[in-house]
């Protein structure tokens, strides 16, 4: 039950006991007391506490994708990033199938899915509608771009990774060169690199730009129970 359906209840109660007015009035103080505290709660050091929670598609493939994490990245694998990724990817459908023509639950693209099944022997079976092949090859092919990008943290790596997955490396690699001439930090992707574009198309670059951000800051802190971030503390 929501805090105001919760209030509201409170509120027939009152009418429906006839309590005196003065002690109906202190009740209803003390109502609205709780519920600002509440959103004190939320909105305060305890956020996380009321952050969405993942939604019920994704509890299935929960351990998967915590396991297969940790067998590419280690056992600090940035879970919650890939969780995050998943659902902004697919939205946990694993038949998923977009206009331009990605498939499965890690969205990806044909020409992908047959590079990935050559590079990695545990792929080899192409499957992106398989979850527990999507999952696997979305991890290896974050882990492939980690370690071909370098930047100032963990966090700004992780976005310039999901730059790559989203665009490909070839345009972040060409967007940290303008960054590097035009006299920003090119191992900075947020406020740095993701303000130039190397020659995208609007659309494209937006798309590009919302990735990371989107991933990162927004959907991540809802799979933190799942394991660590790149960008958002567990504590």
């Amino acid at each position: 039950m929501s805090l105001k359906l919760a209030f509201e209840a409170f509120r027939v109660f009152i009418r429906t006991e006839r309590l005196s007015v003065r002690a109906g009035t202190f009740l209803v103080h003390m109502a609205w007391v709780f519920f600002v505290a509440m959103l004190l709660w939320c909105g305060g050091f305890f956020s996380q506490a009321c952050a969405a929670q993942p939604p019920q598609a994704a509890l299935q493939y929960r351990d998967d994708v915590i396991r297969n994490a940790r067998l590419e990245w280690g056992l600090s694998a940035p879970v919650a990033d890939f969780a995050a990724q998943l659902h902004q990817e697919s939205g946990w459908r694993p038949d998923a199938i977009s206009p331009a023509g990605a498939q499965g639950l890690a969205q990806f693209m044909p020409a992908t899915a047959d590079w990935i099944s050559q590079l990695i022997p545990m792929l080899s079976s192409r499957e992106p509608f398989n979850p527990a092949w999507a999952i696997r090859a979305l991890v290896s092919y974050d882990r492939w771009l980690w370690q071909r990008v370098s930047a100032a943290s963990d966090c700004e790596r992780m976005a310039m990774t999901l730059s790559g997955y989203n665009g490909g490396l070839g345009w972040v690699q060409r967007d940290r060169r303008l960054a590097s001439q035009k006299g920003l930090d090119s191992t900075r992707w947020f406020g740095h690199v993701a303000t130039v574009n190397a020659g995208r198309n609007a659309a494209s670059w937006r798309e590009n730009r919302h990735y990371p951000q989107r991933i990162l800051r927004e959907l991540a802190p809802r799979y933190l129970t799942w394991g660590g971030s790149s960008c958002v503390a567990s504590g």
